[in-house]
């Protein structure tokens, strides 16, 4: 994908994404949005996955390059480290659960009182992915990472919607939204947390990333072009 007509379309909406997820009410995106990221891993945290179970890791990699494929802007999404990041998340205290309050009851809510289940973040990603497993086998004969694209999309979008209905009675809407919101976290979140790899998606929007001198560029570039290297948390580590 080459073509600049085809590319602007797709950083047109990780802007709107990025702000989207930035400005978003719990209510909106339930779990991620009103959780901090997952601690970073130790410097010598062994490569390669530490919580997901195999059939997840291929899940989550079917995923992230599905909603990042590789084009002129970056490359695919396990290339940008996406599934790194899913797997640090949900490993770490956001992913079990450490700041939510899990002694019930749980009664179905609202639209505005946020997140109602009695699960944590990674027991609802694994029972939803293990319903979206055997909803794939029962409805297209194969898993989730051997369908087309155009069954791909159609499917994630009836997770959205709640047309989906997952069988082992999991809501497709929340699961899907916490999906999305780690899909743009790993996006954009510090590369120490294990996604955004190369500063990948920093450079997608133009975001300086951690800059001490933000204050002074503000005056400094008024209204001129302003592209500098971004800076991660190790970089003034």
């Amino acid at each position: 994908m080459s073509d600049n007509r085809d590319q602007q379309p797709r950083r047109d909406f990780l802007l709107r994404s990025l702000a989207g997820a930035v400005g978003a009410s719990a209510a909106s995106l339930p779990l991620a949005a009103s959780a901090a990221p997952a601690a970073a891993p130790a410097p010598d945290a062994p490569p390669g996955y530490l919580w997901l179970r195999p059939d997840e890791q291929v899940f989550v990699e079917a995923l992230v390059n599905h909603m990042c494929p590789a084009d002129g802007l970056t490359p695919d999404g396990v290339t940008l480290g996406l599934a790194v990041f899913y797997d640090r998340a949900l490993g770490g205290n956001w992913g079990q659960g450490d700041r939510l309050y899990l002694q019930g009851p749980f009664k179905q809510g609202s639209a505005n009182q946020g997140y109602q289940l009695g699960m944590t973040p990674a027991q609802l990603f694994r029972a939803g992915t293990e319903g979206l497993a055997d909803y794939c086998r029962a409805t297209h004969g194969k898993p989730f990472d051997r369908l087309s694209p155009a069954e791909r999309e159609a499917l994630l979008k009836g997770l959205q919607s709640g047309q989906v209905a997952l069988p082992n009675g999991v809501p497709s809407a929340t699961y899907f939204a916490q999906l999305l919101q780690m899909f743009y976290e790993a996006m954009f979140a510090d590369p120490i947390y294990g996604g955004n790899q190369g500063k990948q998606g920093w450079k997608l929007v133009g975001y300086p990333g951690v800059n001490t001198a933000n204050k002074l560029n503000i005056v400094k570039y008024a209204n001129k072009p302003y592209r500098p290297e971004p800076a991660g948390i190790a970089d003034l580590s």
